[in-house]
Protein backbone atom coordinates (compact mmCIF):
# COMPACT_ATOMS: atom_id res chain seq x y z
CA UNK A 1 0.00 0.00 0.00
CA UNK A 2 1.70 3.05 -1.08
CA UNK A 3 -0.51 5.56 0.16
CA UNK A 4 -0.62 3.59 3.89
CA UNK A 5 2.81 5.75 5.04
CA UNK A 6 1.80 9.20 3.93
CA UNK A 7 -1.75 9.09 5.01
CA UNK A 8 -0.96 7.85 8.53
CA UNK A 9 1.46 10.99 8.49
CA UNK A 10 -1.37 13.39 8.11
CA UNK A 11 -3.71 11.88 10.25
CA UNK A 12 -2.95 14.21 12.91
CA UNK A 13 -3.76 17.38 10.55
CA UNK A 14 -8.01 16.42 11.09
CA UNK A 15 -7.50 15.57 14.69
CA UNK A 16 -5.74 18.83 15.55
CA UNK A 17 -8.21 21.19 14.10
CA UNK A 18 -11.01 18.92 15.83
CA UNK A 19 -9.62 19.96 19.33
CA UNK A 20 -9.28 23.49 17.95
CA UNK A 21 -12.55 23.68 16.79
CA UNK A 22 -13.87 21.95 20.35
CA UNK A 23 -11.58 24.38 22.52
CA UNK A 24 -13.33 27.40 20.16
CA UNK A 25 -16.77 26.14 21.04
CA UNK A 26 -16.32 25.74 24.84
CA UNK A 27 -13.95 28.86 25.69
CA UNK A 28 -15.81 31.38 27.77
CA UNK A 29 -13.40 33.89 26.89
CA UNK A 30 -13.57 33.40 23.47
CA UNK A 31 -15.78 30.73 22.13
CA UNK A 32 -19.12 29.81 21.37
CA UNK A 33 -20.69 30.81 24.70
CA UNK A 34 -19.18 34.33 24.64
CA UNK A 35 -20.59 34.88 21.15
CA UNK A 36 -24.46 33.60 22.08
CA UNK A 37 -23.49 35.66 25.16
CA UNK A 38 -23.06 38.95 23.02
CA UNK A 39 -25.39 38.10 20.81
CA UNK A 40 -28.44 38.33 23.44
CA UNK A 41 -26.53 41.68 24.68
CA UNK A 42 -26.71 42.92 21.13
CA UNK A 43 -30.28 42.18 20.61
CA UNK A 44 -31.42 43.56 23.97
CA UNK A 45 -29.36 46.65 23.38
CA UNK A 46 -31.20 47.18 19.88
CA UNK A 47 -34.30 46.72 21.88
CA UNK A 48 -33.80 49.35 24.58
CA UNK A 49 -32.36 51.66 21.28
CA UNK A 50 -35.78 50.86 19.58
CA UNK A 51 -37.41 52.23 22.59
CA UNK A 52 -36.08 55.55 23.31
CA UNK A 53 -36.60 55.93 19.68
CA UNK A 54 -40.41 55.82 20.77
CA UNK A 55 -40.14 57.73 23.37
CA UNK A 56 -38.16 60.49 21.45
CA UNK A 57 -40.64 60.48 18.66
CA UNK A 58 -43.20 60.96 21.25
CA UNK A 59 -41.59 63.79 22.68
CA UNK A 60 -41.41 65.53 20.09
CA UNK A 61 -44.66 65.33 19.41
CA UNK A 62 -45.43 66.83 23.10
CA UNK A 63 -43.14 69.37 22.30
CA UNK A 64 -45.07 70.75 19.17
CA UNK A 65 -48.47 70.39 21.15
CA UNK A 66 -46.94 72.22 24.13
CA UNK A 67 -45.49 74.79 21.27
CA UNK A 68 -48.83 75.78 19.99
CA UNK A 69 -51.64 74.92 22.15
CA UNK A 70 -51.36 77.07 25.46
CA UNK A 71 -54.30 74.98 26.87
CA UNK A 72 -52.28 72.02 26.59
CA UNK A 73 -49.50 73.75 28.55
CA UNK A 74 -51.77 74.61 31.27
CA UNK A 75 -52.64 71.18 31.09
CA UNK A 76 -48.79 69.99 31.63
CA UNK A 77 -48.01 72.40 34.07
CA UNK A 78 -51.13 71.03 35.98
CA UNK A 79 -50.43 67.37 35.92
CA UNK A 80 -46.87 67.49 36.47
CA UNK A 81 -46.65 69.92 39.41
CA UNK A 82 -50.36 68.84 40.82
CA UNK A 83 -51.90 71.97 41.09
CA UNK A 84 -55.39 73.01 40.85
CA UNK A 85 -57.13 76.37 40.64
CA UNK A 86 -58.96 77.84 43.30
CA UNK A 87 -62.17 76.04 44.10
CA UNK A 88 -61.23 73.14 42.27
CA UNK A 89 -61.28 69.92 44.13
CA UNK A 90 -59.01 66.94 43.28
CA UNK A 91 -59.89 63.56 43.84
CA UNK A 92 -56.51 61.18 44.02
CA UNK A 93 -57.53 57.24 43.58
CA UNK A 94 -55.82 54.64 44.16
CA UNK A 95 -53.46 52.72 41.49
CA UNK A 96 -54.72 49.52 40.76
CA UNK A 97 -51.66 47.08 39.60
CA UNK A 98 -54.00 44.70 36.75
CA UNK A 99 -51.50 42.60 37.07
CA UNK A 100 -52.17 41.24 40.41
CA UNK A 101 -55.97 41.73 39.57
CA UNK A 102 -58.33 38.65 40.14
CA UNK A 103 -61.22 38.37 37.88
CA UNK A 104 -64.17 35.81 39.34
Amino acid sequence: MPWGGSVRRFLWIPALLGAVLLYVAFDDAAGLRSWLRLDAELRAKQTGIAELRDEVVSLRRQREALADDPAAIERAIREDLEWARPGEVVVRLPSFDHSNARIP
